[in-house]
């Protein structure tokens, strides 16, 4: 029997940080992964998505697109395979886990020991429960990205953010899109407003939006086109097919069931802040989780798990994960990042909140590059004793502007860090940049700015 330190069930973001962080503190560590090491996000999910749409902005035809997609992957699953594991001390050994006892896997014959094991195991696209919808063998993000030749008509399932940007990236690629979102608008966890400049943009390029569309039959067309009838509209024919409603967690098939280790009914592995399943040695981190389904927090569920088990300092009081400042972006053009509370939840949390909204169109910036179609929201909060003194606590915002997923992060910081939002509007920005607009909104909390000043929540949650 081998034995480490630390096993590690699964090569994506999350067991990468595990086992890189567990080496950085002297354990023995493995890697047991079925398929190539870097997971969902390098080979089917975040890199060759955002190649994809990088490829398909600059105006590159399908050939050349799937060529830099591929090139991407390649590039950066060379930092991250085997060999590059085992310079850094890391052992990966190929195959399927499953677990005997809560001390012992088996690998394919392999009996493997330690007295802890982190579980990251990620999530397998999800296919609703539409009739018809497996039997017409779908695209999915796993299989997207193999396709040799560009897709004549393209239905996409799902509004959210996989499927608004495979379905921009596509129609910039000559696809005839239609994307079929269930929700009254796209990306439902957004700002209302952000959807509505995402339905704009979408359109502008040429895809055809059916929101309030909920798919009832999906069918396999003689000609092999397919075929998806809603609750409204006429029914919709295309080519091709992309399911993009999802992922679903992949905690089945390992025995965890039966070594005590709960796993949902979605097949999630529910786990507490610091990581730690209900059985003793074994935490779980990522996707399959449950929890929120981003590479970075991933990540961050990684090195939480890894100094939980090794750290003598945990023991005392465990690290845990806190998602108030962690930020998310969906790569549409324009982009729409957010983090923190929506100014929605933020009305029942806080109700004596303040919100600062600043179109792009009084940015200099937007107006220069004739890209104003976007927006800032802050949302500023009370704090317990000062109240709004220096503008109070920033407790949530929404960016949609070219580069959002990147000024989203001072934002982020100032949730982290429970700065004043004035500190947001002192600190002087280079002209004329992005991120002036993050200053202008601030401003909004200590008087008029370009015209507009922050308002109360329950002003702005009536006017919703």
């Amino acid at each position: 029997m081998k034995r480490y330190d630390v096993v590690v069930i699964g090569g994506g973001a999350g067991g990468l940080v595990a086992a890189k962080e567990a080496r950085r503190r002297k354990a023995s560590v493995v890697i047991v992964q079925d398929g190539p090491i870097g997971g969902d996000c390098t080979f089917t999910g975040c890199v060759p998505s955002k190649a994809l749409l990088a490829a398909a902005a600059a105006g590159h035809g399908f050939d050349e697109a799937m060529h830099r997609v591929h090139d991407a992957i390649a590039t950066i699953a060379a930092t991250e395979d085997a060999v590059a594991l085992a310079r850094d001390g890391i052992d990966v050994i190929p195959g399927y886990a499953r677990f005997r006892t809560p001390g012992t896997i088996d690998v394919d014959g392999t009996t493997i020991g330690s007295a802890r094991f982190i579980v990251a195991t990620g999530a397998s696209a999800l296919l609703p429960a539409i009739p018809g919808l497996r039997d017409a063998a779908p695209l999915t993000n796993e299989t997207l990205f193999q396709l040799d030749r560009l897709p004549p008509s393209l239905i996409i399932l799902g509004g959210g953010p996989v499927g608004c940007e495979m379905a921009q990236a596509f129609a910039r690629l000559g696809s005839t899109v239609t994307l079929v979102e269930a929700a009254e608008r796209l990306l439902p966890r957004e700002e209302p407003e952000a959807s509505a400049v995402v339905a704009r943009a979408l359109a502008r390029d040429g895809v055809s939006v059916r929101v309030g569309a909920r798919a009832t039959l999906v069918e396999r067309l003689e000609d092999r086109h397919v075929r998806v009838r809603t609750e409204a509209g006429e029914p919709i024919s295309a080519t091709h097919l992309l399911a993009a409603a999802g992922r679903a967690p992949a905690g089945r098939g390992f025995g965890l069931e039966e070594i005590g280790v709960t796993v949902d009914g979605r097949g999630a592995i529910p786990v507490d802040d610091t990581m730690a399943t209900d059985v003793d040695g074994i935490w779980a981190v990522g996707d399959v989780t449950g929890r929120l389904q981003f590479t970075h927090v991933a990540g961050r569920m990684g090195w939480i798990a890894a100094t939980n088990a090794l750290s003598k300092l945990a023991r005392i009081r465990g690290f845990r994960l806190d998602t108030s400042a962690t930020p998310w972006a969906t790569f549409t053009s324009p982009e729409v990042a957010h983090v923190g509370l929506t100014v929605a939840d933020a009305a029942r949390r806080h109700p004596d909140a303040m919100v600062a909204h600043l179109p792009l169109s009084h940015v200099d910036r937007a107006i220069a590059v004739d890209a104003t179609d976007g927006f800032v929201t802050l949302v500023a909060a009370p704090r317990r004793v000062t109240r709004h003194l220096a503008g109070g606590r920033l407790v949530g915002a929404t960016i949609v502007a070219p580069t959002g997923g990147e000024l989203v992060h001072e934002a982020a910081l100032a949730i982290q860090t429970g700065m004043f939002v004035g500190r947001l509007a002192q600190t002087v920005h280079a002209y004329p940049t992005w991120s002036m607009a993050i200053q202008q909104a601030a401003l909004q909390f200590f008087g008029e700015s370009a015209g507009l000043r922050a308002r109360p929540i329950r002003d702005v949650d009536a006017a919703s």
